[in-house]
């Protein structure tokens, strides 16, 4: 009888073209990391679409649909979908801007708080999980690297300032 256990099927190796490419490696680390967090908001009913939709009512700057969907990159649209959802489930509420009756202004509630603090908690163990390989000053190095470069590529970025160094 064998004893000995399974082992795992070898993986392909990727072509070193690839591997050398830091597009390349970006795209899949964006992948995987999407994959992670799609799983570990699973059990909440929520996603990263909900999770960035709270953090943006939380910060407080912008309140009427077209404001978050532009601050997003969310189609208006999609948005719409999203705050649905959010309706639903009454972390957010939506009410018509007395201003302008074509916009509908949108808030946080007290259960969208307390859902924003758990999704923040959950993203921060994601987080911690897959940036363990790296040193905390190799984190901040990475982080300052890809910030600047969104700072390039997306003009919202240009317009925020940089979170402090964790």
């Amino acid at each position: 009888m064998n004893t000995t256990a399974p082992s795992k099927p070898l993986l392909p190796r990727l072509p070193g073209e690839l591997v050398e490419s830091t597009s390349f490696l970006l795209k899949r680390l964006g992948f995987a990391a999407k994959e992670q967090t799609i799983d570990a908001f699973e059990p909440t009913g929520l996603s990263a679409y909900h999770y960035a939709v709270l953090l943006v009512l939380d910060e407080g700057s912008r309140d009427t649909q077209g404001s978050i969907a532009d601050a997003l990159g969310y189609d208006r649209g999609q948005l719409v979908g999203v705050l649905d959802e959010l309706e639903e489930r009454g972390l957010v509420e939506r009410r018509r801007d007395p201003n302008d009756r074509r916009r509908h202004l949108v808030r946080l509630t007290p259960t969208g708080k307390r859902s924003l603090a758990k999704m923040r908690t959950i993203i921060e163990h994601l987080e911690a999980e897959f940036f363990a390989p790296l040193e905390a000053d190799e984190r901040e190095t990475l982080h300052t690297l890809l910030f600047r470069l969104m700072q390039h590529h997306d003009p919202r970025c240009a317009l925020a300032m940089p979170p402090p160094p964790q």
